[in-house]
């Protein structure tokens, strides 16, 4: 059976993004061509693969367990073709990244610009999602996310920050009117402005000082989706809401204008900083191993952390 690749890239788009527009627009092709690749497709294999309706467009049985299949198999194949690009000057070719959103605040803007000016011929594509991926069956080259989120068979190179902090913080106003904590158990107390996952978990606030370490769960004022809302948190915090917990790195300019005021800061705790990983069971395409090397060379020399003794910090990020 002669199968055009094209067509089975053109499947994994619209299987994917769960739709044949938003499929068209990841890979820079029109709708009425990936419909007509899947038309061909499914014509050429005898079963359907998707389910089509007005609102949706979801795998059958048979299209997902190809698009399981088919995601490391391409992978191979693009890898494979890849090595072409060894011969050129400079890499070129799309670098894929799934990120969190923490990363695409606080890592990726100090790294971003000077690596696109230093390989002009590789376009990056980025993905903001806080929950953890399969790489290959997403079709991303590389992601980053922090430690106790990382599969024992990545590759994990450090980037960014090697020790981070969450920080409490609320706006003077606030804590003039309800008084300043002086132990995290009287946040108990206070409104605080929590965030909560995907996954509907609503992560515990953990400080620690001189061994003691304290955890508490207060009922939250506001609750928001971490990642995606928490500039709204933010602007609350700032507008006299109540507390708020979260990257230090996140919260500094408010804190240095005065915005915000330091909450326990003596107690605020701290977490390895995040990695960039990718498989190690298939070949590094051209525009990863560029970035890769980038962000090796920009490591300082305490970046070089072990996965398993980041591992034993433990922690979360909550963004």
């Amino acid at each position: 059976m002669n199968i055009d690749l094209g067509d089975l890239n053109a499947f994994m788009a619209v299987a994917r993004m769960r739709g044949f527009r938003e499929g068209a627009r990841s890979i820079g092709s029109s709708a009425s061509g990936l419909s007509l690749a899947v038309r061909r497709l499914e014509s050429q294999l005898g079963v359907r693969l998707l389910h089509r309706t007005t609102r949706s467009v979801v795998p059958t049985e048979a299209g997902q367990r190809l698009l399981e299949r088919l995601g490391p198999a391409l992978g191979e194949v693009a890898s494979a073709l890849d090595v072409v690009n060894g011969f050129r000057d400079k890499p070129a070719g799309t670098l894929r990244l799934n990120v969190p959103m923490g990363a695409s605040r606080l890592v990726l803007p100090a790294l971003v610009p000077e690596f696109l000016q230093a390989f002009p011929d590789i376009q990056l594509d980025v993905v903001v999602e806080d929950g953890f991926v399969d790489l290959l069956a997403s079709g991303c080259d590389a992601g980053i996310r922090y430690d106790d989120r990382l599969e024992q068979d990545m590759v994990a190179v450090p980037i960014g920050p090697r020790v981070q902090r969450f920080a409490a913080a609320a706006s003077p106003a606030y804590l003039d009117r309800r008084g300043r904590p002086a132990h995290p158990r009287e946040l108990l107390q206070h409104d605080c402005l929590r965030g909560r996952f995907a996954s509907g978990t609503v992560p515990p606030w953990d400080f620690e000082r001189a061994g003691e370490s304290v955890r508490v769960d207060p009922v939250p004022r506001m609750v928001v989706r971490l990642g995606a809302a928490a500039d709204l948190a933010v602007d609350a915090a700032v507008g006299g809401a109540g507390v708020i917990y979260m990257f230090e790195d996140w919260l500094r300019p408010y804190l240095s204008s005065g915005q915000l005021e330091p909450v326990l800061a003596e107690w605020w705790p701290s977490f390895s900083g995040p990695f960039l990983y990718f498989s190690g069971r298939t070949l590094l395409p051209a525009p990863l191993r560029a970035f890769v090397d980038f962000v090796r060379e920009r490591s300082t020399p305490d970046g070089a952390v072990s996965l398993a003794v980041a591992r034993q910090a433990g922690r979360r990020p909550l963004c």
